[in-house]
């Protein structure tokens, strides 16, 4: 069954296998351990460290702290509603539990995103080649 990207972005916003859409992303015992596959599926969901995928969505997460964080507390700190020291300490606090609390919602979104631009990349879009056919064709 063909995997849509309206699927492939429900199931990112719900931190679920964009594949299958099982809860098989992370590891239930560990808040920050991702599956190396879904246990659903099969799919590999670790192997996009060798992509870079930990970076981009690292780069993800830190994007989303400081445009839905960090900058509106400089800008009520720039029209006057907080004081400088109040700014400075909701934002050293929220610069580290922001990131924290999205950590695996980062994962899922850069998952999300991958799928959504590639999605013949899912084990679910890929058909079954005849024999003799080449995968390039």
């Amino acid at each position: 069954m063909k995997v849509t990207r309206n699927q492939i972005v429900a199931r990112g916003l719900a931190c679920r296998c964009p594949n299958c859409g099982g809860r098989t992303l992370f590891r239930a015992d560990k808040r920050f351990c991702v599956n190396r596959d879904c246990s659903q599926c099969g799919m590999p969901i670790e192997r996009e460290r060798d992509e870079g995928g930990y970076l981009w969505a690292l780069a993800l997460n830190y994007g989303v702290t400081v445009v839905l964080y960090l900058l509106p507390v400089l800008l009520l700190n720039v029209f006057g509603v907080i004081s400088g020291l109040v700014a400075s300490i909701a934002a050293g606090i929220g610069a580290i539990v922001v990131p924290i609390l999205l950590y695996r919602p980062s994962r899922s979104w850069w998952l999300m995103n991958y799928y959504y631009f590639l999605p013949h990349h899912l084990p679910a879009n890929q058909r079954e080649l005849a024999p003799g056919e080449d995968a390039n064709t």
